[in-house]
């Protein structure tokens, strides 16, 4: 019998039908997926106190959601998570607005296509931001950073002002994710599935980077074959079940974040 030999495009295209197909989210509001990412992010090891921030466009224009200041990720829930505009002025919810989240602004201002951005300090990224390297992004799992990630060399201060939104959004050009030096990471995506994904590998990737460097010098990918699984490891459904197997493990020992 012939074995069956098809183009590997034939196989892709199987394959996105099938995700359509058997893949389906969760009814996860905004809000939900919102506190979720903060929870997903603290299992991860991306808490640092109070800092970093998470935040995603609301339904009126110039309105954004975002966990309330003085909470760590672990504590993030629905209900606390707040409605500001566009000024960081709090239109719904209680407590005090993020005033960090103001860089935030400049990047949702300037790239009508991102509607949610992860900011984070994780060790192994803030460890690669301390030595001015770039991320290197040379594994299949972290390939959704292949000419994807761009780099601040230079650490502009605390982001609570204008200067550093304009600094911080003209580094990240036209990329989903940024290495700031001294600093952390940013990821800027289309959903808040997205953008909690990549803040999840983009740790990874660093963690990967820090230890292949400690033995050999890094060997880079194909650009063909990176730029064909960046593609395909950014798939929507993909991204959206990656998202949902780690909502579901943060839910099962978290399951107050959806209250």
């Amino acid at each position: 019998m012939q074995p069956i030999i098809r183009e590997k495009s034939e196989y892709y295209a199987r394959t996105s039908a099938q995700m359509d197909a058997h893949l389906a989210p969760p009814p996860w509001s905004l809000r939900e997926k919102i506190a979720l990412t903060c929870r997903i992010l603290a299992q991860e090891g991306h808490e640092s106190a109070i800092a970093g921030q998470i935040t995603a466009r609301g339904d009126k224009p110039g309105t954004y959601w975002m966990l309330g200041f003085g909470l760590g990720f672990d504590e993030a829930r629905r209900s606390n998570i707040v409605l500001v505009d566009d000024d960081l002025n709090l239109l719904e919810g209680e407590g005090m607005v993020n005033p960090s989240n103001r860089f935030h602004l400049w990047i949702y201002r300037h790239r009508p296509s991102v509607n949610a951005i992860v900011h984070t300090h994780p060790p192994h990224i803030s460890a690669l931001s301390m030595i001015g390297r770039p991320l290197v992004a040379s594994h299949m799992d972290t390939s959704m950073f292949h000419d994807d990630c761009a780099y601040l060399p230079e650490w502009p201060g605390p982001p609570v002002g204008d200067e550093e939104g304009e600094i911080i959004h003209k580094a990240l050009g036209d990329k989903r994710t940024v290495l700031l030096a001294h600093h952390g990471q940013l990821s800027a995506a289309a959903t808040i599935e997205e953008a909690c994904v990549l803040a999840i590998f983009i740790e990874r990737a660093a963690k990967l980077q820090l230890m292949a460097e400690a033995v050999a010098p890094i060997r880079p990918l194909p650009a063909a074959l990176a730029r064909e699984a960046h593609d395909y490891r950014l798939k929507k459904r993909a991204v959206e079940a990656t998202f949902h197997y780690f909502g579901r493990r943060a839910l099962r020992t978290d399951g107050d974040a959806l209250t």
